[in-house]
């Protein structure tokens, strides 16, 4: 699938295609990109669009503006579902877990998130969900729930536990401290923190080494590393061999034989940083 007419974003998302990276932007920036339920019914129709758009080999999320998100918007999110009944409220709660975690976390296709300012709150459930996560070392991030009477809800509590070791989670959970890029990348919770000035260009980097890789093996491996992460040893060992076995059936590249072909017989590939010979189809 190619772009059509009918984009679901242009509003409170943006997107914009680049040689095969979607650069997906949470667009509020009079509000530092805090999430509401329109910016969540338009990002679920944004990452399911995505998903089958051959213009979209990377997914980047990132914020317009100088903020990543600030996190929940209190009036757009919580005070406006405040006054809906139990099962709308519920559903609005759905929809925003839907994007934020239940698509993005065994998405297809691989995903980076692009922290390039606050980042607060919920919005710790979608940088965690993406695959990969490079912030600027001035982007600043924050827990404050504690310090409106409140806990890290929606899955928030859950990415952190899986990211940061337990001292460190509970250290910003329970003061609502605030802390820099370069602390971020030592917690765990992105990969690496770079000045704002080549944030953009690192993340482009990243995102074009991941292009270059066999994508239906991108997509097997990154999701098995996660369903296996929550399986016993034994039960991993299964589901590891029954995945590659899976991959070589499902891969239209037949990945694995052509980097065996490559190395063995035609020895023009040797294994490293850089992937096999793809053909162009």
């Amino acid at each position: 699938m190619s772009g059509s007419g009918a984009e679901p974003w242009g509003k409170n998302v943006l997107v914009e295609f680049e040689d095969g990276i979607a650069w997906v932007t949470m667009n509020r920036p009079e509000k530092r990109n805090a999430m509401s339920i329109e910016l969540a019914q338009e990002m679920v129709a944004v990452v399911d669009a995505l998903e089958v758009d051959d213009r979209c080999g990377v997914f980047v999320l990132t914020g317009a503006g100088d903020s990543f998100s600030a996190g929940m918007d209190l009036k757009g999110y919580f005070r406006a579902s405040d006054d809906m009944s139990f099962t709308r409220r519920m559903r609005i709660y759905r929809t925003n877990a839907q994007w934020q975690w239940r698509q993005l976390f065994y998405y297809p296709k691989p995903t980076i998130a692009m922290v390039n300012g606050w980042c607060f709150g919920g919005a710790f459930a979608p940088m965690c969900a993406c695959d990969l996560a490079i912030a600027a070392e001035e982007a600043t991030f924050g827990l404050s729930e504690i310090n409106w009477g409140i806990l890290p809800a929606g899955i928030v509590s859950k990415a952190m536990s899986v990211l940061v070791r337990q001292r460190e989670a509970l250290y910003y959970v329970m003061t609502g401290e605030t802390f820099k890029g370069k602390r971020a990348a030592e917690l765990g919770l992105v990969n690496e923190a770079v000045p704002l000035a080549t944030l953009k260009q690192r993340t482009r980097e990243l995102a074009q080494v991941l292009l270059k890789k066999n994508p239906e093996a991108l997509r097997t491996a990154k999701n098995a590393y996660k369903q296996a992460a929550e399986l016993s040893w034994e039960q991993a060992a299964d589901y590891l061999a029954a995945k590659s076995d899976q991959l070589q059936f499902v891969d239209p590249e037949k990945g694995r034989a052509q980097g065996m072909k490559q190395f063995l017989d035609d020895k023009t590939y040797k294994p490293g940083l850089e992937p096999y010979k793809r053909e162009k189809k």
